[in-house]
């Protein structure tokens, strides 16, 4: 790919943008609850968006991502839930999500956490660093889509629970 991407955060003005990517981003996912964008406005709203990218392609926003506070039951802090991530479709695998990936992960670490986990695709995170990882879960979901990545070589142990603002 030759073009170049801008990340940048999220401003005041890219609400609507932030919606319409992600919708066109989930719309056709069999797993997807098609209710992500209610998430992010969620998040926006009780400010748990602690970091919120946009991938800007020739001036046009091509994808966002978010990153809100989690909490484990060992008590453990300064852990980070990733998601969701959206690309466009017409823009999907050209990189703008590895992208927006690596680049909210280095800015997360820039804040001081200790870590991140997700909910994904059982293949696509492991290329960040991503396990699924013993002793730590979160009710409900299978252990071969829960990922954990720590930036400081401890991992937490106990039930994962992200932000409220994932029921929305």
């Amino acid at each position: 790919m030759n073009q170049m991407i801008v990340i940048r955060n999220e401003t005041h003005d890219d609400a609507r943008v932030i919606t319409e990517v992600t919708v066109a981003a989930f719309r056709t996912l069999a797993v997807s609850s098609h209710r992500e964008q209610f998430v992010i406005e969620a998040l926006r709203a009780a400010d748990a968006l602690t970091v919120s990218l946009l991938a800007e392609l020739n001036g046009s926003v091509a994808g966002h991502i978010a990153f809100s506070p989690v909490t484990i039951s060992d008590g453990s802090s300064d852990w980070f839930g990733l998601g969701p991530v959206s690309v466009f479709p017409e823009l999907q695998r050209q990189g703008i999500g590895k992208t927006l990936i690596r680049e909210g992960l280095e800015r997360l670490k820039a804040l001081g956490a200790k870590g991140c986990c997700l909910v994904g695709h059982p293949e696509y995170y492991r290329q960040f660093g991503f396990t699924n990882p013993e002793g730590l879960v979160i009710e409900g979901v299978p252990q071969e889509v829960f990922f954990a990545l720590s930036f400081d070589g401890s991992l937490p142990q106990g039930s994962v629970v992200f932000h409220e603002a994932f029921t929305a």
